[in-house]
């Protein structure tokens, strides 16, 4: 499509009413004329409608009208008025264009699109005005500034394709070239954009709504036009960048919503102005079964890598002990996205045991990872063609960096690390290459000079002879002239507005011979030039400008011959990564004696002396972690009800058995005596409370679409992690719901493992008919005026749930601490044993009304149920059947 077309189509009919109309309109319907300046910018300004402009004018960015009014308030910059007080009057703001790497992030990161408009020419080389065109439309999601990204986190685009039957979604990182691809239901695509954290969503126009209702307004999202997520022109776009005639060699051909996704990121592309894409090498599916399953709110709840609480630490910060961007990058990705395949994970366990045991080995590993520099977008600036030379020289030092992990690898008699080793590519080749033209100490823009090394280039060194010879050659016309006439203070020097002059002193100006021309008169003296310095000029100034043209030239062919070693130096990227990530988790298994856990192919989930990753650090130093075993199963340990006060930590017990169960299948040691456990595939958890106002939801609604989602997604290889269920509604409704959750769960053909963590401690009474629930409570010691919490998990359920004793601990006023006791005591008295006396009533009058039915009708019944086929009825049937029963009882 045309380009000028898509811009018409690209905004809403009001905007563009708007953007067509020129920033001076009042001014043109005065008769006042558009002068050439704004006539060019209007003209830009209205293709990037939607876009900050930073417009350059000769060493300014300059930004207009409403541009000018937001890009003041962001950057923190003067705004001004351009013809102030007259017709074309407009906003005006701007800061030098050298320090655009210190505003630009500053826009992109409060959300803004900026189109940077650069001047295609040089100006002393037109009498018109100077040509200007838009060289990058920076957006949140596409970026290739260091200012703006983050050395260990991807800044990922996303793009969503809706249909009625499934949801495909896209993940690009144009920093790395890493392309993903899924599809799914609404709340697996809600699960991915919580784990990948997009910078911006790509979303079609027509699905603006929709979008903000499934996954809320959070997101940097820009809508495009209907018409490119269409599935042929996405299969074009993607074949046509991957040169291949179809898409099963990436193994997404079947993800039909994925790839339309896919094919729009590309779109979005070309029109941020980025076409040199070629480090985007692949497109890699994500596996939905070969992850663990961690819905959004379990995501949140276990403060993975990011928490509401902006004082909160993560697990991710606990555990990244990687030393390069690569690594750190990609444990993020290993932490939102734990692997279910035991072959795999053991593999990864092998590694850090191997690593553990030979901790010189290690040592010189991560001594090595340290000297390397982000390789994955070093080569994406080579293909952007947006690298310096001295980037050019990181990646040659960072390619050195890795020979000698090769050959410890190699060594390695483990064999994970022995094909690490083979796969690591030495690209000798590239890195002689680079070491022979470059120099080492190369600038940071070609512009500088002096990146090409001597040798390269005949003429180059040549010119460069020329022009370091010119202090010696100055300085020998500046003696010779000197004593010709006898001016002691004579001087040469260089301005741009005349070139090399000669100096004297007014003192002197006598003793000026008269083929010199003066062309300048200070207060003090005066200035000359003559025909042999006008020559000698030429020659330096030509000298330069060759110079400066032919290092550009070399420099540019060296970029692009480097292309050509995308793939063999983004595959040492991804393998360093992988082993800064096991070097990882070989340090925090050193450091903070976490040992390796035991897989097996059983259901069982046992845990020896678990501590929690996060809270053990946290604790004054000289204060021990009280670590807690756990065992669950599905035949006699389904579900510990765990009863205790709060404060006692419940809480902590529950958190902690996810994340040993998420560290382990990422593959680390974790924080424990011994684990030995089978596969989990879903990890579940409702902890805590937070009310979602801003959806017109309650703490109570929030824990119930929660807890929906978990006993509507169960199973058998499931860890469900339940707290205080029920608590956001009143006692005899939560008490109720509590035990008709636990009892759901219990009863659930999966039998999933279950911690349950109440402050109701009538739920203890479940154990005596549910053989599965076991009751367990967090110690407490009773003192005189207080209690001691011991945070220790013992066999049994609690009594009370001492909340008086823990808001006396809080501060609260002696007197609410007495009337509180006194009212308790009365409630005690009054309504002991009220709720589960009315639950048992509730069940015996069931049982009562069954058993003195007639016999010849609960024969009936008893043969109609016993002739069905568990196995192989349907649901449907199964409500039939369950109604023609009811109609049988209503008879009676």
């Amino acid at each position: 499509m045309n380009p000028s077309l898509f811009a018409l189509k690209s905004i809403n009919s009001l905007s563009y009413l708007q953007y067509l109309i020129p920033t001076n309109l009042a001014a043109k319907e005065k008769g006042v004329k558009e002068t050439p300046l704004m006539k060019q910018y209007n003209e830009i300004k209205r293709k990037y409608p939607d876009a900050c402009l930073l417009f350059r004018v000769g060493d300014f960015y300059e930004t207009f009208g409403d541009d000018a009014i937001r890009a003041s308030k962001i950057l923190g910059i003067t705004l001004t008025k351009r013809g102030a007080g007259s017709e074309t009057e407009t906003a005006l703001a701007g800061f030098p264009h050298h320090s655009i790497n210190t505003y630009l992030p500053k826009l992109v990161k409060a959300g803004l699109r900026v189109a940077i408009c650069d001047q295609l020419e040089d100006p002393k080389m037109t009498k018109t005005i100077v040509k200007r065109g838009v060289t990058e439309l920076v957006t949140p999601g596409v970026s290739m500034n260091d200012e703006v990204l983050q050395s260990k986190t991807n800044n990922f685009l996303a793009s969503v394709y809706f249909t009625n039957k499934n949801i495909g979604i896209s993940f690009l990182d144009v920093s790395t070239g890493e392309f993903l691809t899924a599809q799914g239901n609404a709340e697996y695509i809600d699960k991915l954009l919580q784990n990948f954290n997009p910078s911006e969503v790509l979303v079609p126009k027509n699905n603006k709504n929709t979008f903000r209702e499934t996954f809320g307004d959070d997101y940097h999202s820009f809508y495009l036009e209907d018409w490119i997520y269409k599935e042929d022109y996405a299969f074009e776009s993607l074949t046509k960048h991957f040169q291949t005639t179809s898409l099963k060699g990436f193994g997404v051909e079947e993800l039909k919503e994925g790839i339309v996704a896919s094919g729009a990121i590309l779109y979005y592309l070309s029109e941020t102005q980025h076409n040199r894409v070629q480090h985007i090498t692949a497109i890699q599916r994500i596996a939905e079964d070969a992850y663990v399953w961690m819905d959004r709110f379990t995501i949140r709840n276990l403060e993975l890598y990011h928490s509401y609480n902006p004082n909160a630490v993560t697990l991710l910060d606990v555990i990244d002990r990687t030393l390069s961007p690569m690594g750190g990058r990609l444990l993020k990705r290993w932490l939102a996205l734990p692997l279910k395949d035991a072959s795999k994970i053991q593999s990864r366990h092998q590694v850090v045991a191997y690593l553990k045991e030979n901790q010189e080995v290690l040592k010189q590993i991560q001594y090595q990872i340290k000297q390397i520099s982000d390789l994955e977008r070093l080569i994406s600036k080579i293909a952007a063609g947006k690298v310096s030379p001295r980037e050019v020289v990181y990646l040659r030092e960072s390619l050195d960096a890795i020979l000698p992990i090769k050959t410890i690898a190699l060594q390695s008699p483990q064999e994970a690390v022995k094909v690490i080793g083979d796969s690591l590519h030495s690209c000798d080749l590239l890195r002689e290459k680079i070491k022979t033209t470059l120099n080492q100490d190369a600038p940071v823009a070609i512009a500088k000079g002096n990146a090409i090394a001597v040798g390269v280039h005949s003429e180059l060194d040549e010119l460069r002879a020329i022009s370091t010879s010119g202090k010696e050659f100055l300085e020998g016309i500046e003696k010779r002239e000197s004593e010709r006439t006898g001016i002691s203070s004579l001087k040469i020097s260089f301005n741009n507005v005349f070139g090399y002059y000669i100096e004297v002193r007014n003192t002197h100006k006598d003793k000026v011979p008269s083929e010199w021309i003066r062309k300048q008169t200070l207060v003090n003296a005066e200035r000359y030039i003559t025909e042999e310095l006008k020559e000698y000029e030429t020659k330096i100034l030509g000298a330069e400008e060759k110079i400066h043209k032919i290092e550009g030239e070399i420099f540019e062919q060296l970029v692009q011959w480097i292309s050509t070693y995308i793939k063999p130096v983004q595959m040492n990227a991804n393998l360093v990564a992988q082993l800064d990530c096991l070097c990882s988790f070989t340090q925090l298994a050193i450091e903070n004696q976490y040992v390796c856990p035991e897989l097996d192919e059983t259901f069982e989930l046992d845990i020896k002396n678990g501590r929690h990753p996060v809270i053990e650090k946290q604790l004054p130093v000289g204060v021990p972690y009280i670590a807690n075993d756990v065992f669950l199963d599905r035949d006699t340990q389904q579900l510990i009800m765990i009863t205790g006060p709060n404060m006692s930590g419940k809480s902590a017990i529950l958190r902690q058995t996810a994340l040993i169960v998420l560290l382990a299948q990422m593959g680390s040691f974790v924080p424990a005596d011994s684990v030995r456990m089978g596969i989990v595939d879903k990890i579940f958890t409702r902890v805590g409370a937070s009310d979602n106002i801003s959806m017109g939801e309650s703490t109570f609604m929030v824990e119930m679409n929660e807890t929906a989602s978990i006993l509507n997604n169960i199973s058998d290889r499931s860890l469900v992690l339940l707290d205080e269920i029920g608590r956001g509604t009143s006692t005899y409704d939560g008490i109720s719901i509590a035990w008709a959750i636990a009892e759901f769960l219990h009863e659930h053909p999966s039998q999933p493992k279950t911690l349950f963590a109440t402050h109701y401690h009538e739920l203890n009474e479940m154990s005596d008919s549910l053989k599965r629930i076991q009751n367990y409570n967090v110690a407490v010691k009773e003192l005189k005026d207080t209690v001691l919490f011991i945070r220790k998990l013992v066999k049994g359920g609690s009594a009370h749930s001492f909340g008086i004793h823990v808001a006396k601990m809080a501060g609260m006023p002696q007197l609410v601490i007495l009337k509180a006791q006194k009212i308790l005591k009365k409630l005690e008295k009054d309504h002991s044993g009220d709720a589960l006396n009315g639950i048992k009533a509730a069940k015996d009058e069931m049982q009562m009304s069954f058993f003195n039915l007639d016999d010849p009708l609960l024969e009936e019944i008893k043969e109609e149920i016993l002739q069905l086929d568990i196995n192989s009825i349907t649901p449907m049937e199964a409500l039939m059947k369950l109604n023609e029963i009811k109609r049988m009882l209503s008879r009676k």
